[in-house]
């Protein structure tokens, strides 16, 4: 175990990090961490209650008039340093992740630590333009301009399947606007947001700035998200965890950030490249096993491609090597937990009564039989309104359907409560621009599927849940405007003050 991460040593005085130090939570439960690989324990832990939430709310308070006064340039500088001790944690970060989400080392290793260094400096940069807009005489006797201001402290829940990076999404841009931070990440996966704090501090961002409170949504969730002295609350997560959160936040009239579901189609039209095509949709299937609410999910295929693309997909999936995280050469890795890999099973077993299994549809046997495995599967000859198409699997699940005309196919694309994101497959620009148009997503690459960068905004439409994760669109979502307003004239009395007196 020594050689994957020592979560028990580096955790031994806790998993809550308020204030700039670990402390055991005082809700009276404990959790325990599970290796999803090997089924080992990994790290036991006293779980948040409603006091630490109290005290990790009231540390980012006392931290908020500093933090919030320092120049865009101070934030920057700090940010900058952060980014730097990220930089030189790097393992350390990537065989965390590794450990306790079951993510193969090169996905970590070359996506989720790369890109949340990538995001730091980005965050880092950004911090000094944030800018209202410019002065201006719009009334004629008045000079206006607009404040960006930051909202105070921001109350954030974030999922379990990239726990690092969507610390980092939650917490960089909260804290280069100005606002401090308390995180819950998920229970099931603590390690990497504690690792992101506790560098934070090393970096020189003052405690309480960066809080985390690891704890159950029921119990640490609900009380961050109702509590009177948070400002904001962000949550990724599913639509149903979704609504509830809403529900609370919208209570005490909060600013609401929401990155819900997703169910993503990858539409291939008659002229795209198969190959490119049939790599893609594996690649955007695939990735995190599946565990992303980006991944290609639904695969639609014009009429003249299906078969071949049926059967060049299949193939491709027969080559990716399921595997030990931490084993050199390995492609797939467990899902998170034994719970998750038997949702995803059961699934699929219910598709069997009215659909084909191409390929895959079983845990593996031998000496991966007590991990979370599941085998890439294939999925055909399904109904649009079938469970497997319309409902978020989570797991290394695609299901392919055949259309025939573009406006079809652009319409199955839509046929979802969803839209975070999509893919078109062409070689046809006119195609290729009407589906960027036309399908309902916050995300539609064109001959790619699941890239996305630091400077670009994420985030969805309909169920999929509203608002900005990156780029400078999330200061969108942690600012607040504040529109100022001088009288240019030294008149007393005002041209306009006759309407409530006087004739003149």
């Amino acid at each position: 175990m020594q050689d994957r991460f020592p979560a028990q040593e580096r955790f031994s005085d806790g998993a809550q990090y308020i204030a700039g130090r670990l402390t055991k939570g005082t809700s009276g439960a404990v959790h325990t961490v599970i290796d999803p690989a090997t089924g080992e324990e990994v790290l036991t832990y006293e779980l948040a209650g409603a006091d630490d939430v109290d005290a990790a709310v009231a540390a980012a308070r006392a931290a908020f008039p500093g933090w919030s006064a320092a120049t865009p340039g101070e934030r920057s500088d700090a940010m900058h340093r952060f980014a730097a001790v990220l930089a030189n944690r790097a393992e350390d970060l990537a065989r965390a992740e590794s450990l306790q989400c079951g993510k193969p080392l090169k996905l970590t290793r070359e996506f989720d630590v790369p890109g949340t260094i990538d995001n730091t400096s980005f965050f880092a940069g950004a911090a000094r333009h944030l800018a209202g807009q410019s002065a201006g005489e719009y009334s004629g006797d008045h000079t206006s301009y607009v404040r960006r201001e930051p909202i105070g402290v921001v109350g954030s829940i974030a999922p379990w399947n990239y726990p690092l990076q969507m610390a980092a999404w939650k917490i960089l841009p909260a804290i280069a606007a100005g606002n401090t931070i308390v995180l819950k990440p998920a229970e099931l996966t603590p390690l990497t947001s504690l690792l992101f704090a506790r560098a934070a501090t090393e970096a020189g961002i003052p405690d309480g700035v960066v809080n985390i409170v690891t704890g159950t949504g029921r119990t640490a969730g609900e009380h961050l998200v109702g509590h009177p002295g948070v400002a904001m609350t962000s949550f990724t997560g599913s639509t149903a965890v979704g609504k509830r959160v809403a529900e609370v936040a919208t209570a005490t009239v909060k600013r609401l950030h929401l990155e819900l579901g997703g169910k993503a189609p990858l539409l291939v039209f008659d002229d795209a490249d198969l190959e490119a095509a049939a790599n893609g949709a594996v690649a955007g299937a695939l990735i995190n096993t599946g565990q992303d609410c980006t991944a290609a999910t639904r695969a639609y295929v014009q009429r003249p491609l299906y078969e071949a693309f049926v059967e060049r997909t299949a193939a491709l999936m027969g080559t990716v090597r399921v595997g030990d995280p931490f084993a050199p050469g390995t492609d797939l890795g467990p899902l998170v937990s034994h719970q998750q890999r038997d949702r995803v099973a059961a699934f699929v077993d219910r598709a069997r009564g009215y659909a084909r299994v191409v390929t895959g549809g079983e845990a593996p046997s031998g000496e991966l039989k007590s991990g979370a495995y599941y085998l890439p599967t294939l999925i055909t000859d399904a109904a649009q309104d079938s469970e497997v198409v319309q409902s978020e699997i989570f797991g290394p699940v695609l299901v392919v359907l055949p259309f025939d005309g573009d406006d079809e196919g652009i319409a199955l694309a839509n046929d979802t409560p969803y839209g975070l994101a999509a893919s078109a497959w062409t070689r046809d620009v006119f195609r290729a621009n009407r589906a960027t148009r036309e399908i309902q997503a916050g995300c539609v690459w064109i001959n790619d599927h699941i890239p996305i960068i630091s400077e670009m905004p994420h985030g969805g439409y309909k169920a999929s849940g509203f608002g900005k994760d990156m780029s400078a669109y999330s200061f969108e979502e942690y600012t607040q405007v504040k529109h100022v307003m001088f009288d240019n004239t030294a008149v007393a009395r005002k041209p306009w003050h006759r309407t409530v007196f006087g004739d003149s």
